[in-house]
């Protein structure tokens, strides 16, 4: 028994699951998780000593791959001055100033201490703004474990919500109403089913939590059309993809602007870190200006926002997402090949430095598509490429991530053992 086997026996008898977190575990996937002992650049060392390429990134925050020295710098120099204060502190004032100079459609932000914080609280906001009770989700969007949005498709676009989680009440459910992504007629059915009730709409413009799927050419535009139409508050949950397609993340490719947006993960560079902004006429029915509550004892941490700064400053820099990008092309061009190559079934695509691929011949346009994806042909996948020394996600519905640390020869590498895996996939 190695180590990491030792240490998640231990586990098991004390967290459960013996994980904090479940796909860590490695239900999906099989096998026993391994642990990490240290990260540096894009390189992950388990404890058992195993290097790994990583393309998992602490699930997306680490752009800058791990351990950055200048980031490492900052969150030391926050250190010196205090963890936390409970008081305001100078920088969630430059975190504001940065953030709404990012993002177009932030004219006001609020910080929280995760992405599930951050879109819990806007959908509270709709439903304060609005009046009204109703939310629209996309089957296969994650965002987050609120309750009201562990919530999935049942047998069609128009379908009321069924809790996807014991502990979710159906009541709960019930005001959750669940669309099919890249349909628009669909979804304006439900709009017109559910007239003067729809208090919010949130879609990852970019869904994520299903290997990535990309929108369809003016379905974003359609979002924003039914809901001002409609009178219904849009939400770009950009935990995921805020500060990683772009420096203004969807708004930099697309030229629509929601009303709030979420964010997390890169805000933090590593540490706990969510925020949520928008127009400032609907972020001032916030306490203590307006009635809709909302708190956190350690929203804006010094450390952490100290963390998030350094990081928005590093990709601020000319020419990082054009880099970024590239690098992240020619890995999933590189992937594709190397799949065709061996006659195994395969499609990705990329957008920044987010990619995700399908054991598909086409690349899947909604959630029902993705999950007729070869799960037993991924899991094969997953571990032929551990054993060679690279980490992808332990799980057939997630994006990767690469960073500014990968080099060609951690792509190299990558390929190789890829080729390697899919030649076997073939046989």
């Amino acid at each position: 028994m190695n180590t990491s086997e030792q240490l998640f026996q231990r586990a098991l008898s004390m967290i459960p699951g013996g994980v904090n977190s479940p796909v860590r575990a490695f239900r999906s996937v099989g096998g026993t998780p391994f642990f990490t002992k240290s990260a540096n650049g894009a390189r992950l060392t388990t404890a058992d000593d195993q290097e790994l390429v990583d393309f998992v990134l602490t699930w997306g925050p680490a752009i800058h791959g791990h351990n950055d020295p200048d980031i490492r710098a900052a969150v030391r120099e926050a250190l010196d001055r205090g963890t936390s204060f409970g008081t305001p502190n100078p920088l969630e004032v430059e975190m504001a100033e940065l953030i709404l100079s990012c993002v177009p459609a932030v004219k006001k932000v609020r910080m929280t201490n995760s992405g599930t914080e951050a879109t819990m609280s806007a959908i509270r906001l709709a439903r304060g703004y609005t009046g009204r009770n109703k939310i629209i989700k996309f089957s296969g969007c994650y965002h987050g474990h609120v309750d009201s949005l562990l919530v999935k498709a049942g047998s069609g676009a128009l379908t009321q919500g069924n809790p996807d989680s014991a502990g979710v009440t159906p009541g709960t459910a019930a005001d959750t109403l669940v669309a099919e992504y890249n349909n628009l007629p669909a979804l304006s059915a439900l709009f017109d089913a559910n007239a003067g009730q729809i208090a919010g709409l949130i879609v990852e413009p970019f869904p994520a939590n299903v290997g990535l799927i990309l929108p369809d050419a003016g379905f974003l535009a359609g979002l924003r059309e039914l809901c001002t139409k409609h009178g219904t508050v849009l939400i770009f949950d950009e935990v995921m993809t805020g500060f990683r397609l772009s420096l203004a993340g969807t708004q930099g490719l697309h030229d629509v602007v929601p009303d709030l947006v979420c964010m997390g993960k890169i805000i933090g560079g590593g540490l706990p870190v969510g925020a949520f902004g928008g127009e400032a006429e609907i972020m001032d029915k916030l306490a203590p200006l307006g009635p809709v509550y909302q708190a956190g004892t350690l929203s804006g941490n010094p450390v952490a926002t100290a963390c998030g700064l350094e990081t928005l400053r590093q990709i601020s820099l000319p020419g990082f997402f054009e880099a970024l990008g590239a690098k992240t092309r020619t890995l999933v061009d590189g992937l594709t090949a190397a799949a065709k190559s061996e006659g195994v079934p395969f499609s990705a695509d990329c957008e920044g430095g987010m990619f995700g691929f399908f054991l598909l011949p086409e690349l899947p346009q909604n959630y029902q598509k993705v999950m007729t994806s070869d799960g037993k042909k991924f899991n094969a996948l997953f571990h032929g490429l551990l054993d060679r020394g690279v980490y992808i996600a332990p799980a057939l519905y997630e994006a990767g991530f690469v960073s500014a640390a990968h080099t060609q020869e951690d792509i190299e590498q990558t390929l190789t053992a890829a080729r390697e895996v899919f030649k076997q996939l073939a046989a």
